[in-house]
């Protein structure tokens, strides 16, 4: 059965070399029962130690753990009812994948043929019905990685925790499981919390995600809506391929379009949601690769090629605003069609993107 999971003020203190340091720094997150939700950010953020903490692995220095209303936060990791799915599968080498599966239900007391048929209704989910009386060894990485969820949801846990579970596997198979994780997920409802540092596991497998950076939440939202509205230029940049252009919000017009200031140019956008700024502050505009156009005129800016890369289905160009101090250049994403005309480097463009499709914020 699904459940809510509450975080009230948590934080995590650790202290090394006389030296103290917040790992999750006052961290407040509400999850919804059945939701599958995602904690995406670069190592050294904070989303594995809050993991941790929603287990019992680990305690916090200071906040609150609920669940479903109940105060879990001195709960031992064994009477939470979670399932947590490691990066290392962590199975018995020792063991056949039915008794590895079995494990759990034997340690509480579950034995004999309705355990028998729990560890095949779990094999059969994660498509492994045919391997119980092989060894870890004679198994794939991506069997193993089902084998180690297998074990799990044999248990039929309140939450399952998954931590880069991903992470050993080629990218062929990280793309299958993906895939298998969210399916199995969605069929038992289960609440799930999932743990990477990659953009895409998150954007394809979440109903939310929440980035953090330097142990805070950055910004919580459906993956459509960090990737169209980021709060700040570290999502931005995080969550996708983005430029971040710097310039000065000149006005916002009556329908609420912001009109952006680079140089002599002016540039129509959306305004930020999360995290606008104010008329005649520093600013960023936000415009994806694949968003920007050359030869357009309309709501365009004059840029120079310093670099192309040919990818097959798209023509990657590297730019720079013309006659600018631009420290490092912008990517511009065009598909490569029958016809397209390939662009020399060194040539000054006129670069152009829709106003929905760029977004301004704090710089």
């Amino acid at each position: 059965m699904s459940v809510s999971l509450t975080l009230k003020n948590i934080s995590r203190r650790y202290v090394k070399d006389n030296e103290e340091f917040m790992a999750v720094n006052n961290i407040n997150l509400e999850v919804n029962p059945g939701e599958f939700l995602t904690f995406l950010g670069p190592s050294g953020c904070g989303k594995t130690t809050t993991l941790r903490m929603i287990a019992g692995f680990e305690t916090p220095t200071s906040g609150q753990i609920f669940m479903d209303g109940v105060d879990i936060t001195n709960v031992p990791a064994n009477e939470r009812g979670l399932g947590f799915v490691f990066q290392n599968y962590a199975l018995f080498p020792h063991m056949k994948i039915f008794d590895n599966v079995a494990y759990g239900l034997k340690i509480r007391g579950e034995t004999g043929e309705a355990a028998a048929k729990k560890v095949r209704d779990a094999l059969a989910m994660v498509g492994l019905t045919k391997a119980e009386r092989r060894y870890p060894n004679q198994l794939s990485g991506g069997e193993q990685q089902r084998v180690a969820l297998a074990r799990v949801l044999v248990l039929r846990p309140k939450l399952l925790l998954m931590d880069e579970p991903l992470s050993n596997l080629d990218a062929k198979l990280r793309l299958h499981m993906r895939t298998e994780i969210r399916r199995i997920q969605k069929e038992l409802g289960i609440t799930c919390l999932y743990v990477t540092h990659d953009q895409k596991e998150a954007l394809t497998m979440s109903d939310r995600i929440m980035v953090m950076n330097r142990g805070h939440i950055d910004q919580l939202g459906t993956p459509m809506k960090l990737y169209e509205d980021p709060a700040t230029p570290f999502v931005a940049d995080f969550i996708g391929q983005a430029n971040l252009i710097r310039g000065r919000l000149d006005h916002i017009d009556g329908d609420g379009w912001g009109y952006f200031a680079i140089n002599d140019t002016i540039l129509k956008a959306r305004m930020g949601q999360q995290n606008p700024p104010a008329v005649g502050e520093e600013a960023l505009l936000v415009v994806r690769p694949e968003n920007l156009h050359i030869g357009e005129t309309d709501n365009a800016i004059r840029m120079r090629i310093v670099n192309r890369l040919f990818e097959g289905d798209r023509i990657d160009y590297h730019v720079m605003i013309d006659n600018s101090s631009q420290e490092k250049p912008f990517s511009m994403s065009i598909p490569f069609l029958p016809g397209t005309e390939i662009v020399d480097t060194d040539t000054v463009v006129n670069v152009a993107f829709h106003p929905q499709a760029g977004v301004i914020i704090k710089g």
